[in-house]
């Protein structure tokens, strides 16, 4: 083992070794403990070289957290599909990555206050890249699931957990839990939590991470539809923000897709002539077909083949596969569409109240029952059982009969009746 080692050492630059030397002496025993004598004789070379190519051991420090190749081996993503033993799962996996370097991690964090500004931006710019890889994970393990958290702050509140578990158990000896199995049952039981706990507006955001057949059970007993104006407004607020924008508005609000199902579309999922523009949806029960609406609540926008939709694959220069994407040019994730959706909303009503993307779904559905079509064949385009829709007919009445009344006020009364 120390042969190949020393061959492997000698194929870098003076560098590398000095930086892959530190690595293994930092992730072993701590920046701390760890002396500028041990990192050269590792790496072969003499203390004079570290000191000319990084100053001291804090500037190899500095080198390995800007340098987006020094990855940590991450764990290996669980494939039971049961939501809550995949996040135990990676948990675990988390977990057990963070105890072989727990040395290390307890370093940097407890000295991070000691580094200069440019440490502390490094170290924060990896901690950020860290929670977003998590953020990523968690969305694929937890599709299907309604948790306490939105992804993004789930990612952040379990890796505090996790790191703060490794610091205390492996610097104290203080047992936080009888054992870590136990640890990680108490992790999984705080994250996740039933739908039917949950407050209304609560259900709603984390619904809109769910697949169309989990996400129908909370949506139905807390239904909220948009007003006309509203939707008219953000339709706007979303074309001012670009052709991306005003394309993802559209297939919200035009064709009642679910935030989860718009993140798997893809640039060939469309297809459209003078009579209709239809989107393929793949999603958790299986495949179907959605047409994309003309006619948004009394407005129209653009023809079957010429829209806010096609305007944007028409006009794109990238070559990614997916119908959506964020800046880092790869498919939009659901936190991506929430962000989207909160900037449309900004100014609107001064923002007093909270919405999410899954009230679009909510409000074309309502739209739709209006306009009549059939409960049967709504639930063929919203890819959910006729029971699960009967909240929104029971909407699409109440709608109704407010129109016929606001209709005879309109009238002036006959006298003598």
């Amino acid at each position: 083992m120390q042969v190949a080692l020393a061959i492997f050492m000698s194929t870098l630059s003076t560098r590398q070794r000095l930086t892959q030397a530190a690595l293994e002496l930092f992730l072993s025993q701590g920046v701390g403990p760890t002396t500028t004598r041990q990192i050269a004789d590792k790496a072969g070379v003499n203390e004079v070289t570290l000191f000319r190519n990084f100053g001291n051991k804090y500037g190899l420090l500095l080198a390995m957290l800007q340098d987006t190749s020094t990855v940590l081996a991450e764990p290996t993503l669980p494939t039971t599909s049961e939501s809550s033993e995949a996040l135990r799962a990676y948990a675990s996996g988390c977990l057990h990555t963070l105890e072989k370097v727990a040395s290390f991690v307890r370093s940097v964090i407890g000295e991070a206050d000691q580094y200069p500004p440019e440490h502390r931006q490094a170290l924060q710019q990896r901690l950020s890249e860290v929670k977003q890889d998590m953020a990523k994970h968690l969305d694929r393990l937890l599709a299907r699931e309604v948790t306490r958290l939105p992804t993004d702050e789930l990612a952040s509140f379990l890796g505090a957990v996790l790191v703060g578990y490794t610091l205390v158990e492996t610097t104290s000896g203080y047992a936080l839990w009888k054992n870590r199995e136990d640890f990680l049952d108490a992790v999984v039981t705080l994250l996740m939590q039933e739908p039917e706990s949950l407050s209304p507006d609560r259900a709603l955001e984390q619904a809109s991470e769910s697949t169309a057949g989990e996400a129908s059970q909370p949506v139905d007993r807390f239904m909220v539809d948009l007003p006309t104006t509203w939707v008219h407004e953000m339709m706007k607020q979303a074309r001012n923000l670009g052709a991306q924008d005003h394309a993802l508005a559209l297939v919200l609000f035009g064709a009642g897709l679910l935030p989860e199902e718009v993140t798997r579309l893809e640039r060939s999922h469309q297809t459209y002539d003078k009579t209709q523009h239809v989107l393929q949806v793949v999603a958790s029960n299986g495949p179907r077909q959605v047409p994309v609406n003309q006619w948004i609540l009394g407005k129209r926008y653009g023809s079957y083949t010429n829209n806010p939709l096609t305007k944007w694959l028409k006009n794109r220069k990238d070559n990614a596969t997916a119908m959506f994407i964020n800046e880092t040019g790869t498919a939009m994730t659901v936190s991506d569409i929430q962000q989207r959706w909160d900037l449309w909303w900004q100014g609107i009503e001064d923002g007093a109240v909270q919405l999410h993307p899954l009230q679009a779904r909510q409000t074309w559905c309502v739209e739709m029952l209006m306009r009549g079509i059939s409960l049967e064949n709504l639930s063929i385009l919203a890819g959910c059982s006729v029971s699960e829709l009967e909240p929104y007919a029971q909407r699409a009445r109440e709608k109704a009969a407010i129109a016929a009344a606001t209709q005879l006020d309109r009238k002036a009364p006959i006298h003598g009746e």
